[in-house]
């Protein structure tokens, strides 16, 4: 059990559902014939009662003629007119008298019913065995079987016997002795039978059973009166008992559907055999169509799952595909040649966002490869500017100690700050440092300044101490400041005042560097914040600065300048406000 659950579980979705699909069918396929077999047994059983009732009653009807033959034999034999004459002839008579009374007794049996439509002969014989024969199929019996005849109607004593068909004839036959009743002596004066045309009879009243092959048994103490029963065992005739009245019995690999009724009037039993191919053939064809037709449908059934199986994972498949290719590095969204067209639903949803995703990364793979090209650059334009620090550190210190030796303080005063400026930029290795180290840094480079510039040089920080610990991105304000000098001081006369304050709002920690010099113009505002013009000093213009903001941070922070001609110019710098030291 676990090694299919396995299985199943590792199994694709389309073939997965193709397995639910077919386990759901097979589960109601099932059930639909089990509930189909029971409401086939139903009705057979309907169509059993219904049959044997039908059968029955014609098995009724037959028998209610050969009680009509029975009536009929009686009639014939207590006739007034044909007594007188049977008497007349154990009496004696003439040539001539013999034909009269030939001639008479035909008729009067001829007037009795002698002619029915079920009658194939009567037949009366005299004392002398003469015969006086009736019917549309007259025969002439042979002295044994007379004899036979004599010997059997003798038991009942003028009552009616039933004669079996053999050999020497084929036809049931009611036979009894005529006795004389005229003062009830009861002497024999002949014998009468009747050969009943039972195959007439029988098609008569078997007509609704639809079957050239239908036969008609009668038994009595298990041997056939009527019909030969050689074909059918009569042991298993015999055993048919209960009160359904019909039976689903084999013989010689044939099935026959049997009714049997007993009669009500003498130790008979009727049975009725029809083959059941004949009778239930065409409920046995539609039977195999419909299982055909469900055959078909289940068929069609599981190609249409197929089809709905595969229309939903073709889609994820593609999708997976896709997934694999971007797991190869290929970045490049395409859709495959001559794919089918995606429809709106989750999985075309997926495909949709898939893409998306897709060409987003593609953008900040881009984007990514631009940053790092301007972080390159920029390290690149850092290190032009720290070539060979060791050979900068000792002939600065060179320079200082040669200044104080000749007694120049301000000269060992800007070597020692220029020292301190290169020193700490370049072992400052990180992107990010705190807002004090880029406050030192900014000394050192006014300090510098200062002496060039002397009292037309008016720096001013107002940084509250806590902010002192937040980090921002290295030489973030130091150009900006360089920028302040470059373009505001050395373009006036006047003093010129440069501040530097910092303040948090909503989360959010501003900086701003402002001078009070001669201001820009919008466009060339523009110009610096697209790199478009080559700065001054260092070569960090504005551009680099904002793009190493968002690069560190994300496109909702970077620079916003606020210039104009004669009324100086403000660059403020929008950073998340994060503290560098949990503990401050």
């Amino acid at each position: 059990m676990h090694s299919l659950k396995a299985l199943y579980s590792n199994l694709r979705i389309k073939h997965k559902m193709f397995v639910l699909i077919s386990v759901i069918m097979i589960v109601v396929a099932v059930i639909g014939m089990v509930v189909q077999q029971y409401a086939y047994d139903f009705y057979d059983q309907e169509i059993y009662k219904q049959s044997s009732k039908a059968l029955s009653l014609s098995s009724l009807n037959i028998e209610n003629e050969l009680k009509k033959m029975e009536k009929l034999t009686f009639m014939i034999a207590t006739d007034t007119t044909i007594q007188s004459y049977l008497r007349s002839i154990k009496s004696g008579l003439s040539d001539y008298d013999n034909y009269v009374v030939r001639t008479t007794v035909q008729e009067r049996m001829v007037n009795i019913g002698a002619l029915d439509k079920y009658v194939l002969s009567a037949q009366l014989y005299d004392v002398n065995d003469n015969e006086y024969a009736v019917g549309a199929n007259s025969i002439t019996v042979s002295q044994n079987r007379l004899y036979k005849f004599m010997k059997l109607t003798a038991v009942n004593k003028g009552g009616n016997t039933w004669i079996a068909p053999d050999t020497k004839g084929d036809s049931l036959i009611a036979a009894r002795q005529v006795r004389s009743f005229a003062q009830l002596q009861l002497d024999y004066i002949g014998t009468l039978a009747i050969r009943i045309d039972m195959k007439k009879l029988f098609n008569d009243f078997a007509k609704g059973m639809n079957s050239n092959e239908a036969q008609l048994i009668i038994m009595k103490d298990n041997e056939a009166i009527y019909a030969d029963a050689s074909d059918f065992s009569v042991e298993q005739l015999s055993s048919l008992t209960g009160n359904d009245g019909y039976k689903v019995i084999k013989s010689n690999g044939k099935q026959y559907f049997v009714t049997y009724m007993a009669s009500t009037n003498t130790d008979w039993t009727y049975y009725t055999l029809i083959p059941f191919d004949d009778i239930f053939d065409r409920i046995v064809r539609v039977k195999n169509t419909i299982l055909l037709i469900a055959v078909i449908l289940f068929i069609a059934i599981l190609i249409i799952a197929v089809g709905f199986a595969n229309g939903i994972t073709e889609p994820i498949e593609r999708l997976n595909a896709k997934m694999k290719r971007v797991q190869l590095g290929h970045f490049d969204y395409t859709d495959e040649p001559n794919a089918r067209a995606l429809a709106m639903d989750e999985a075309g949803q997926m495909h949709r966002n898939f893409r998306i995703m897709v060409e987003r990364i593609n953008e900040l793979i881009h984007e990514n490869y631009v940053k790092q090209l301007t972080i390159r650059d920029t390290e690149f334009k850092a290190l032009q500017a720290q070539i060979n620090p060791h050979f900068l550190y000792n002939t600065l210190e060179s320079i200082n100690w040669s200044a104080k030796l000749s007694k120049q303080t301000h000269i060992s005063q800007m070597v020692e700050a220029l020292g301190s400026l290169l020193r700490t930029s370049i072992n400052l290795k990180e992107p990010l440092i705190p807002l004090s180290k880029e406050l030192e840094i900014i000394n050192h480079y006014v300090t510098i300044q200062k002496y060039r510039f002397e009292e037309r040089l008016d720096f001013h920080v107002n940084v509250p101490e806590k902010l002192l610990h937040c980090s921002i991105p290295k030489l973030s304000l130091q150009p900006l400041v360089e920028n302040a000098i470059n373009y505001g001081l050395e373009q006036m006369i006047d003093t010129c005042t440069i501040k530097i304050h910092a303040y948090v709002e909503e989360a959010l920690l501003f900086i701003a560097v402002e001078d009070n010099g001669t201001g820009m113009e919008e466009h060339f505002v523009a110009q610096l914040l697209s790199g478009q013009v080559k700065t001054k000093g260092s070569g960090l213009g504005l551009k680099n600065i904002e793009d190493r903001i968002k690069l560190l941070y994300g496109d909702a922070y970077g620079i916003t300048v606020e210039s104009e001609p004669n009324r100086g110019t403000k660059v403020i710098l929008m950073l998340p406000y994060e503290m560098r030291d949990s503990d401050v």
